[in-house]
């Protein structure tokens, strides 16, 4: 369980502009109050899941507050059911996930670096009608001369079940110290499905042919267009903290949805 203080009373509300978020912050404040975030002990985020997204990047920016999603949004994975009553109680009680997210260093065909920080995923797409041929390396060894393919992604346990899953790739668990390298749509080798690789790994993308296969990388929300490699690792000095009603954790999500039909 979250234990950060004998008992949270200091919350700051973050909502997304759909109309049913502002309205649920609006009654949240008025029954619970509200102070700056950087004064609270718990950040409630309202909206879907891209929304605790855009909430757990601006905690990577400073603060680290613990984050307590509830869904007022589409899709809710990452978040918590909406409720009015209780929010005190149910956060004071609420089990604790850590995310440690992907550092990207994209070099585009200026030669210019882009670095960038993955919550989910870092995807590498195709631009153009033309499939894209990737060079994949990891820890600085070859260890697939050609991929022909849509794109590829580097996803990380918390991100497992978002574009990856959609790509076929593995759900991991939180805790497995486990990265997943997916391919999205492979054209050749048709037979590889991807791997799953130690979080301690430096995985590097050389594109081939760039100028006639040009490729983006996109690290969550941040694109880079025209990139010429992309090398991607784990960040373990960041941590964010997610906070989830009790018996509804992270972990037991990720497990549930390894078994719905």
């Amino acid at each position: 369980m979250f234990k950060a203080e004998p008992f949270v009373t200091r919350l700051a509300f973050l909502a997304s502009d759909r109309p049913e978020a502002q309205e649920a912050r609006i009654a949240l404040i008025a029954r619970y109050g509200e102070v700056p975030p950087n004064e609270a002990q718990v950040v409630v985020a309202l909206g879907g899941d891209g929304f605790m997204l855009e909430t757990l990047h601006d905690q990577m920016g400073g603060g680290h507050k613990p984050i307590y999603g509830m869904n007022r949004g589409s899709v809710g994975f990452l978040m918590n059911e909406y409720s009015e009553d209780g929010l005190l109680e149910r956060i004071s009680v609420a089990e604790k996930a850590v995310i440690h997210p992907l550092t990207m260093t994209a070099v585009d065909t200026y030669g210019k670096p882009h670095k960038a920080l993955a919550i989910n995923e870092v995807s590498l797409l195709r631009q153009t009608r033309q499939t894209a041929k990737l060079r994949i390396s990891i820890d600085g060894k070859v260890r697939l001369n050609e991929l022909s393919c849509d794109g590829a992604m580097v996803a990380t346990p918390a991100g497992s079940t978002a574009y990856n899953l959609s790509a076929h790739g593995p759900i991991i668990p939180l805790d497995a110290k486990v990265l997943a390298l997916t391919p999205i749509s492979a054209f050749r080798p048709r037979r590889w499905r991807g791997a799953l690789l130690a979080h301690t790994a430096k995985v590097s993308f050389d594109i081939l042919e760039a100028d006639k296969r040009p490729v983006s990388a996109v690290a969550d929300n941040l694109e880079v267009r025209d990139v010429l490699e992309v090398h991607i690792a784990e960040d373990r000095e960041i941590s964010m903290y997610m906070l989830f009603d009790a018996g509804r954790s992270l972990e037991e999500r990720m497990l549930a949805e390894q078994f719905s039909v």
